[in-house]
């Protein structure tokens, strides 16, 4: 951890402005480890998009190890552990060949590192990672989640994917990738390569014209993929929850069928019009997983004690549509209206990683005994507008009846150039300008909301000296925590002293919150 964190670099991703970050350096890299002909060998999926990326790699690898192929799939961020990067046969890698690919990469680099040819910086080093394992290992195909654009993403350096998708493309890393719709698909069809087939979803006009232009400039055949008719999956439910997975399932359906028939395997037979799935698709888009996207843990600690509960709902949506779709999720999987509400069309006990992981089943009855109360937990990067995110949250909560009692603001544990669990989490003095940033924002909404006069935006902030809440600064709506695990055992408090009642705690904002909030809970 120490080694991977030391590559970590402040400085901006890679854009125009600096050719890319020095681009061509991946392909020094690639000859140092010695990977050139692996790459061109392997029979890759390569996805970009703003939302839905990581969720059509999820249901690819899913449909693909189901119709028995021995899969990798690389994705990004991790939540927990770096290892959730890389996914062999849909599981983690083992600890002890992470380990030997991992310093067998590293020495290499070291004992090569010149000042023109410098140690490659994080994200490159894990990308380079994840071709070296998929090499070695010798995966039947590699699912490859571009981590951040397209063009100058280290996942770019495939120059023949079997095919390549562009999932829903919305705003988000604008200081990178530019401001319109234009520019930023722009730079995610930079993944078309010549003659390679690609598919999208449905798009705004804007974004679309530029895929088709830049797809008809590489004579590439750009197909828009359908969203999947739950009908066709008969009976079973998606691995993943809310209905924007339709939209996602449909384009992973299209690039395996493309990537079975690019590969010569017709003997699964699929047919175009989507009216019948084969059993291996529709296995695998029921039991596709993936942490942190829709996510629901109790906490173990108040469930033991049995005096209450407090349930996480956790969604790494960090961008204006998404805080819409998650605000929808978290609204309804409140109510327990799974069963109810069709369009959904899933399954409560099916809401997880299978069976393995906590899953949580609240009866209507059972619900309905005990009253609830709503908290918000948030955060997110600075390079976010929380003018554009926070106003969506609360609206579409609103418009399904739920309301937060509190907001609570925390910074995150993960800090920025360290990974691992050892982050340093010393009570250092933590800069919490940007949480008090969000509460203020928080605060005029809700007054906004409530109708209260919002001219007044000097709040008056009550220090707290209470031991469970050091440090923390309240207002009429919301609180900023120093730390999150202060924040966790301020919502324990809570549920000890309401005793009967569910407290549930939607998190969201951001993936590394999401990551550090599991960290806590699961232990």
């Amino acid at each position: 951890m120490e080694a991977l964190s030391s590559l970590i670099t402040k400085r901006s991703r890679a854009d125009k402005s600096n050719k890319g970050d020095k681009y061509e350096l991946l392909f020094d890299y690639i000859k140092i480890l010695e990977l050139e002909e692996p790459i061109k060998q392997m029979k890759i999926i390569h996805v970009a998009g703003t939302k839905g990326k990581g969720s059509t790699c999820a249901f690819t690898e899913s449909i693909l190890r189901n119709c028995g192929f021995h899969t990798g799939l690389f994705t990004s961020p991790h939540l927990i552990d770096v290892r959730e990067r890389f996914r062999l046969d849909g599981t983690d890698i083992c600890e002890e060949k992470f380990l030997a690919y991992f310093w067998w990469c590293f020495d290499r680099f070291k004992e090569r590192a010149t000042d023109e040819v410098p140690m490659p910086t994080y994200f490159r080093f894990l990308a380079l990672l994840a071709f070296k394992i998929f090499a070695a290992e010798q995966v039947d195909v590699a699912i490859l989640e571009v981590g951040l654009g397209g063009k100058y993403d280290a996942t770019n350096v495939v120059e023949n994917p079997v095919v390549c998708g562009i999932a829903s493309l919305g705003y988000d890393h604008m200081e990178i990738l530019g401001n319109t719709l234009g520019q930023i698909a722009g730079e995610k069809a930079g993944i078309f390569k010549r003659g390679v087939p690609a598919f999208t979803v449905p798009q705004p006009d804007e974004a679309m014209l530029v895929l088709e232009e830049k797809a008809s400039e590489l004579d590439v055949h750009l197909e828009v993929a359908a969203p999947l008719d739950a009908s066709v999956l008969s009976g079973l439910h998606l691995g993943l929850e809310g209905e924007h997975q339709y939209i996602n399932a449909g384009l992973a359906i299209a690039l395996c069928s493309t990537w079975l028939q690019r590969t010569g395997h017709v003997e699964i037979n699929y047919l175009k019009e989507m009216t019948h799935l084969p059993e291996q698709f529709v296995k695998g888009l029921a039991t596709a997983a993936l942490q942190g996207r829709a996510q629901i843990v109790p906490d173990q600690l108040i469930e033991s004690e049995s005096l209450g509960d407090l349930v996480f709902y956790l969604d790494g949506a960090h961008s204006p549509e998404s805080m819409d779709v998650c605000a929808k999720w978290f609204s309804l999987a409140i109510k327990g209206d799974y069963k109810q509400h069709n369009s959904y069309e899933s399954n409560h006990g099916h809401n997880e990683l299978g069976p393995s992981h906590d899953s949580v089943e609240i009866s209507h009855h059972e619900a309905s005994k005990k009253s609830s109360t709503q908290f918000l937990l948030f955060n997110c990067m600075s390079v976010r507008d929380p003018e554009l995110l926070l106003p969506r949250l609360v609206r579409a909560c609103a418009s399904h009846g739920v309301h937060f009692q509190k907001a609570l603001f925390v910074p995150n544990v993960s800090v920025y150039y360290k990974v691992g669990t050892s982050a340093s989490t010393a009570d250092t003095q933590v800069d919490l300008s940007w949480q008090l940033t969000l509460q203020r924002i928080w605060e005029n909404l809700v007054r906004g909301e409530k109708g209260n006069d919002v001219k007044n935006t000097d709040h008056t902030y009550e220090e707290v000296t209470d031991d469970s809440e050091k440090g923390a600064q309240s207002c009429e709506n919301s609180k900023v925590f120093p730390s999150l695990p202060v924040a966790i055992n301020w919502l324990r408090d809570t549920v000890r002293k309401n005793r009967s009642g569910h407290s549930q705690v939607l998190v969201t904002g951001s993936l590394h919150l999401v990551g550090d909030v599991l960290r806590l809970v699961k232990k």
